[in-house]
């Protein structure tokens, strides 16, 4: 009897670890429809949270972070923002871009959690993502943990100009890795979904369109425009969100915050909150004082980061 509670025990141990390795369960992501799916066709949404700009909060990319946000907060997820704006940023400091990305990337790898590799800018820049990205696909295709995001927050550019830079980036991704998912942005700080639905891309597998919201500013018009892109067949993905103001900072709205969480869960739409820094904002999830590996205590964790906290152990059972 002892023996058999013992191995009882064990196998139920098994269960909860296998449930916390995301790429075990799901394998290589594939995109069916409006849907991300894992490797047999069935329904998948990741859930996690996405580090701050590289260049602004570079303490925070390193392996154990990544090692934090899975066991301590469920993430299935993890998005590694590499800036490419603003000071020291990947265009001006290369070398130190890749110092902070690799660890996350190879973290990711290591404990079976997926990671967004973010192209973070609000600028068209082709000849330089062309060339990123095809590094990143050289070196981290194989593995069916890497998701790229090519265009974090495109601002000025018209959907037109974006389906443009989108085939090019995309074409050379798919030269070296020709199935990991791709997410692609759409105009106007990825608002405009509509747009996106009246002309998606033809000619590629394996991509989703990004939308952003922030719970405090974007209500029940943009969540309709998602819903209606789902609808016509658009996957979409939330690569970004927050329960504040869209500047990152103000209130948090815990009502509207629900009702975009339940969308993405009754439509399928897998969703990430913005972000693992301590900037004195709204939408920073933790205080200064908070190390730079984690796991983090309740007392160093800001109000927003313990809500996203709370939806991530909630729905990443």
């Amino acid at each position: 009897m002892k023996a058999l509670l013992t191995l009882m025990i064990t196998w139920f141990f098994a269960i909860g670890v296998q449930a916390f390795d995301p790429v075990k369960q799901y394998g290589q992501l594939q995109v069916k429809g409006s849907q991300l799916c894992d490797r047999q066709g069935k329904p998948v949404i990741l859930r996690g949270v996405s580090l701050g700009w590289h260049n602004l909060w570079p303490r925070f990319y390193n392996k154990k972070v990544v090692q934090t946000l899975k066991k301590d907060w469920n993430c299935s997820v993890v998005r590694a923002a590499m800036g490419i704006l603003i000071e020291d940023n990947y265009l001006e400091n290369p070398t130190f871009a890749m110092q902070c990305m690799i660890p996350v990337i190879e973290s990711a790898i290591k404990n079976n959690v997926y990671v967004i590799i973010d192209w973070h800018s609000h600028l068209l820049q082709t000849e330089e993502a062309k060339a990123f990205f095809s590094q990143m696909a050289k070196k981290y295709g194989k593995f069916p943990h890497v998701i790229y995001e090519i265009y974090n927050e495109p601002v000025e550019d018209t959907w037109t100009d974006l389906k443009k830079y989108a085939t090019e980036v995309i074409g050379e991704i798919r030269k070296y890795d020709p199935d990991n998912i791709v997410l692609v942005g759409c105009p106007h700080w990825d608002q405009d979904i509509h747009l996106v639905a009246e002309s998606p891309l033809q000619g590629f597998s394996n991509i989703m369109y990004t939308v952003h919201f922030y719970a405090a500013t974007h209500g029940e018009n943009l969540r309709k425009r998602t819903e209606d892109a789902v609808k016509k067949g658009i996957p979409v993905f939330i690569s970004e969100s927050g329960a504040t103001e869209a500047s990152g900072d103000g209130k948090l709205d815990l009502v509207n915050e629900e009702q975009w969480i339940e969308m993405c869960e009754r439509l399928g739409i897998s969703w990430v909150c913005w972000s693992i820094s301590d900037k004195n904002e709204s939408c920073s999830m933790l205080l200064p004082r908070a190390t730079a590996t984690g796991p983090w205590p309740d007392d160093v964790i800001k109000e927003h980061g313990k809500l996203v906290k709370g939806l991530l152990r909630k729905y990443n059972n």
